[in-house]
């Protein structure tokens, strides 16, 4: 079991016994052991599931490569609890589905938000996607305002766009110099970008 699955079933092993619901022990077992892809599949398209029986599924079904997963692990990558939102971006970097870097760039760049960004930025950067350098751009940019509370993603798009390496950043990576809680990032990023040293 890979470390990323382990921890996602112990925090739903823990989520599903505090639910209270009568059979979800037994149903997250099921869930855990089952080498069905439709049995995952129909959690996520019946109703009445519960989120952590969703999260399972959907987690299941995307790094086996299913694409019945992929709104499912949308919806988990844009949640307002990181650790689903971590494990969504874990089975979509391994889902292998062409629509994943268009919906990771929209979610970054969706000033609405921007507060559950972080992960969308980390995809996109994993992805190596065409999107991914003008998402980052356009997020960072944006993080560049005064008195902008959400540092962690402008953090996030400077070490981002040093792991791309494309030139096309340069500016905007100049542009966080001046700010002090992302000048280091934004040094060791342009040293990555050919031209920049």
């Amino acid at each position: 079991m890979d470390e990323e699955l382990r921890t996602l079933t112990e925090r739903l092993r823990t989520e599903s016994a505090a639910s209270g619901t009568p059979g979800a022990p037994a149903a997250y077992d099921r869930l855990v052991a089952t080498g069905d892809p439709d049995e995952l599949a129909a959690v996520l398209t019946e109703p009445g599931h519960p989120l952590w029986a969703r999260e399972l599924a959907a987690f299941r079904l995307g790094v086996a490569g299913d694409r019945r997963a992929f709104e499912s692990l949308v919806l988990l990558l844009n949640h307002r609890d990181p650790p689903r939102c971590a494990s969504a971006a874990h089975a979509l970097a391994r889902l292998g589905d062409p629509r994943t870097a268009r919906a990771a760039a929209a979610l970054a760049t969706n000033e609405l938000r921007v507060a559950y960004a972080l992960h969308p930025v980390r995809l996109l950067v994993e992805l190596r996607a065409p999107e991914a350098v003008p998402a980052l751009i356009t997020t960072l940019e944006r993080r560049l305002r005064p008195h902008d509370p959400y540092r962690r993603v402008a953090l996030a798009c400077v070490d981002g766009l040093g792991t791309l390496g494309d030139d096309r950043a340069a500016p905007v990576l100049n542009d966080a110099l001046a700010h002090p809680a992302l000048a280091e990032a934004a040094v060791r990023a342009l040293a990555r970008i050919p031209g920049q040293r």
